[in-house]
């Protein structure tokens, strides 16, 4: 594998989701071998890196975010032996590792968890947050759990109550404990001795807790979480000395990586936490939560822009592992053109694009029937909220009856367009989104103004179109994208109509057309067009 420090600003990075990319045994889960069977076509795709969601041994209340053993894998999913051979099959086509990495809470079923509610005389006793009841009896203080309950459950054996941000059988770690310091970093270290280029740190802004554990104000919401200022929680100042240390951990192995899932983000809060010798990037989820609105992706942008630390890099994406599909969520129908927009902008923008598999074939939510929810928030929130299986369904091959994912039965139903919206089926079509995408990463890899330039927007309160310049000192990139189905025209005032100006890629047109009188150049609908300064 080539050498390339900055590897985590260049390239893209694509989410797998392991129980739902490829099963190689037939029962129905994704596995490490499946993965290794379709690295070619990771390869193919252009990606720089793979970031797995979890796979190490869990009772899967919360399908792999609840971790009973940090440096193993569960066997529904492979073996360590399975995972070395992944790591070497990736470097091998170029492909860098990303672990994501749950260190803010456990599994109850990890050992750690079971030694600490023997009682208080153990070397365990203070790995995890307990607290008496009140003197009346009442719960230590009124944090809330993100999933609908009280953050505090009761401990009959230990005869205490612990805290869990999220479900009950998800107990915070106590990260105040230097033991609990020492023993996740070693995780860290572990997993770096076996190859790994580097991690996502999942909620690593929930780590500390303020020490008196005092009363989070209230806020307006309607979900008891949301009725609370997470002041005391979360966010805490001593997450800054423990970042420094991991990235002093990280240096100390070539070219690795951190990028950071906070808590409740802003872009002021994820630059704090990605300023210089702190983590690489963090994810800030203001573009995810965009609507279909160009003035609202350039507002997300400006923000983060804007609050980045000259040496920071921003994250974007348009899904997840927790979010809607984009081709849902966009309304798109059975019509790819707006997905090639929204692939576009995100490949295009100064920042780290990351994609989440099936994206790229443009894979829509699938519907479950409220008998074969997996989620658990889906069956406690039916039918006000259904759960995220719609968003995790497995990976659409081919046209085969369980869309070449499995032999067996699937953990989760495939989506029903799978028989027309599939790898095969785009492979073989060269207007496919997926080439779409290839051509996105190639012209990412080709243009360094696309990698590394300044962003510059052209278009202001843009209500259909949206267009700025990528800059560097070798060349420009002037990236159009039109938001609407109808045709629009962009004024090409000033220094971009003096330029001279090459069409590098577009979804609608192999020339670039005309400037029409006035300056103005005319999109179609749906269009993008990526141009390029001529020399």
């Amino acid at each position: 594998m080539a050498a390339n420090p900055i590897w985590w600003r260049d390239g893209v990075v694509y989410q797998i989701y392991p129980r739902s990319f490829a099963d190689s045994n037939g029962d129905g889960i994704g596995d490490l071998e499946g993965v290794i069977q379709h690295l070619d076509y990771l390869a193919e795709l252009g990606i720089e890196a793979v970031w797995f969601s979890p796979f190490y041994p869990s009772p899967d209340v919360d399908f792999g975010y609840d971790v009973s053993n940090y440096t193993d894998i569960d066997p529904k999913f492979g073996s360590l032996a399975n995972f070395d051979r992944l790591v070497a099959e990736s470097h091998k086509r170029g492909i860098r590792v990303v672990l994501d990495l749950v260190l803010n809470h456990t599994s109850d079923q990890h050992p750690w968890f079971q030694e600490s509610r023997k009682g208080n005389d153990n070397p365990y006793s203070g790995w995890y947050i307990w607290r008496d009841a009140k003197p009346d009896g009442s719960l230590p203080n009124n944090w809330e759990a993100i999933f609908g309950t009280p953050g505090w459950e009761w401990d009959a054996k230990r005869g205490q109550y612990y805290y869990h941000m999220f479900y009950p059988q998800q107990p915070d770690l106590n990260w105040r404990n230097p033991q609990v310091r020492k023993a996740c970093l070693g995780v860290v270290r572990f997993w770096l001795e076996r190859g790994v280029d580097g991690f996502r740190l999942d909620v690593f802004s929930n780590f500390f807790k303020h020490p008196d554990l005092p009363d989070n104000p209230p806020a307006v919401g309607l979900r008891a979480f949301d009725r609370q200022k997470h002041i005391y929680d979360s966010n805490q100042p001593d997450m800054i000395p423990l970042l420094r240390e991991l990235r002093e951990l990280l240096d100390s192995y070539p070219e690795r990586y951190a990028v950071g899932e906070t808590f409740m983000p802003t872009p002021q809060r994820v630059a704090a936490y990605t300023a210089p010798g702190l983590i690489h990037a963090a994810f800030d989820f203001e573009m995810l939560h965009c609507r279909w609105d160009p003035d609202c992706f350039q507002k997300a942008i400006l923000a983060t822009e804007e609050a980045m630390h000259p040496d920071s890099w921003p994250v974007y994406t348009l899904n997840n592992h927790d979010t809607s599909r984009s081709a849902s969520r966009f309304h798109c129908g059975n019509n790819d053109e707006r997905l090639k927009v929204a692939a576009a902008l995100t490949i295009t923008l100064r920042g780290t694009p990351f994609i989440y598999y099936g994206e790229e074939i443009g894979m829509r939510n699938i519907h479950v029937p409220r008998r074969f929810i997996q989620d658990r928030i889906g069956e406690k929130y039916w039918p006000i909220f259904d759960g995220r299986d719609k968003n995790r369904s497995p990976m659409q091959w081919n046209d085969s009856s369980h869309a070449g994912f499995t032999t067996g039965k699937p953990w989760l139903p495939v989506h029903p367009d799978h028989k027309t919206r599939n790898v095969e089926a785009q492979r073989k079509d060269p207007r496919s989104l997926f080439h779409f995408y290839r051509r996105l990463i190639q012209l990412r890899k080709e243009l360094s103004a696309l990698r590394g330039g300044l962003f510059q927007p052209v278009t202001y309160n843009p209500r259909k179109l949206l267009a700025y310049l990528r800059q560097d000192s070798y060349q420009s990139v002037l990236v159009v994208l039109n938001f609407s189905r109808r045709p629009v025209r962009l004024a090409m005032g000033g220094e971009l109509r003096r330029n001279g100006w090459a069409l590098a890629l577009s979804n609608k047109r192999d020339t670039l057309p005309a400037i029409e009188k006035g300056g103005y150049l005319s999109l179609l609908g749906d269009e993008v067009m990526i141009l390029t300064e001529r020399s």
